[in-house]
């Protein structure tokens, strides 16, 4: 299982929901590896194209570090607090630059991307947001459903959380960190 922290802010609400729920799926047996995007040299996409010639992103930066374990984890988990209603620049530069993967996929028809598909890889998104609007989540949503659909990853859900927004805040709900765990455990055995 790989756990994509996608915050600027290390050690808050949205770490920490995303360590409860690596822990959950740690007592079910999973291997857990975890990505912090904010200590990674990404540069956005240059939409240069070129990957939809050679499947691969020109650019020669951390990103590619990144690619191979996304394709190796059976499980993923992007989590990230939401910037104007959708996921932060770290998380959404390392999501734009899976563009490769989307060429892969839809442009070249690589069977390494067909042979994906078949092992029923699942995703997670989980979010906090300090906004009490009705549609907060909707952008991050989206994004987060085309981020792993380019993966050949299933969109297994999401577990957000409104009215977060001071550091730590989280551990005063009185339910989501134990619902993050249950979360992790469900997605594993799912």
């Amino acid at each position: 299982m790989l756990g994509l922290f996608g915050s600027p802010r290390q050690g808050g609400n949205t770490d920490l929901l995303l360590e409860e729920m690596l822990k959950g799926a740690q007592s079910q047996g999973a291997k857990i590896e975890k990505i912090f995007l904010s200590e990674y040299d990404i540069s956005g996409c240059r939409e240069c194209r070129s990957c939809e010639a050679t499947g691969n992103c020109v650019i020669q930066d951390q990103m590619q570090e990144i690619y191979p374990r996304l394709m190796a984890a059976d499980y993923i988990i992007l989590a990230s607090p939401i910037f104007f209603y959708g996921v932060t620049a770290q998380a959404k530069r390392m999501i734009d630059r899976c563009q490769a993967l989307w060429a892969q996929k839809y442009v070249l028809k690589k069977t390494s991307m067909a042979e994906k598909e078949k092992v029923k890889r699942k995703g997670w998104f989980l979010s906090v947001g300090g906004s009490r609007g009705a549609r907060v989540f909707e952008g991050a949503i989206l994004t987060a459903r085309y981020f792993f659909d380019a993966l050949n990853v299933q969109y297994a859900g999401e577990l957000t959380f409104r009215k977060v927004d001071a550091k730590g805040f989280i551990k005063k709900h009185p339910t989501a960190l134990k619902e993050a765990f249950e979360a992790g455990r469900r997605l594993v055995n799912s």
